[in-house]
């Protein structure tokens, strides 16, 4: 099986005040966009369209068949929200991005990411395998889903949530992992 580089860069806009960072993202075939959370059947951008516009489908395009990347990408550098994920090398066990089939290979240095957000006060795990990896680096124990622990990094507070995974897989309706994050956002803005 071959050896799998992370296909985008961070995106860490200057006003961060949370970094989400999941696992890895799924094979390029699923994607509906050239971003994070590219694939339709992750409910990821749902999630935020429900808790900052009330609707769902906002970050929709107008077929409703791929979500817009220029709309996303704004939305979260204005909100002030950092993207990646805590696997930068992977070897995919199965054709999908289920974290049970990653080997994680190489981790993402988060401490590295924290160091270029500033004024960034929270990290947000989006599922287990990003929990486990950020509690590992931070030698911090895993919250429970829709908790936070904190922990210092250089003197400075970070609070570490654990939020359900917005994959479809997690067996949770949508309104009610939108109703955890929009606990986390409340706290964080």
């Amino acid at each position: 099986m071959l050896l799998e580089p992370h296909p985008l860069t961070p995106f860490l806009p200057a006003n961060a005040k949370v970094l989400l960072l999941g696992s890895f993202p799924p094979p390029r075939k699923r994607w509906s966009m050239d971003f994070f959370y590219p694939n339709l059947n992750n409910d990821m951008w749902k999630i935020m369209g429900m808790i900052f516009f009330n609707n769902k489908n906002y970050f929709l395009n107008e077929t409703c068949k791929a979500f817009c990347k220029d709309a996303v990408a704004q939305f979260v550098a204005e909100k002030g929200i950092a993207l990646f994920d805590t696997a930068s090398v992977v070897r995919r066990l199965n054709d999908n991005a289920a974290d049970k089939f990653l080997e994680v290979v190489e981790q993402t240095n988060i401490k590295s990411l924290l160091d270029q957000l500033p004024h960034c006060t929270a990290i947000a795990a989006t599922g287990q395998k990003a929990s486990e990896i950020i509690a590992q680096q931070f030698e911090t124990s895993e919250p429970k889903i829709g908790e936070k622990v904190d922990f210092l990094h250089d003197n400075r507070k970070i609070s570490f949530y654990r939020m359900p995974s917005s994959s479809r897989a997690y067996p949770q309706k949508l309104e009610t992992k939108a109703e955890v994050y929009k606990k986390m956002f409340d706290e964080i803005f």
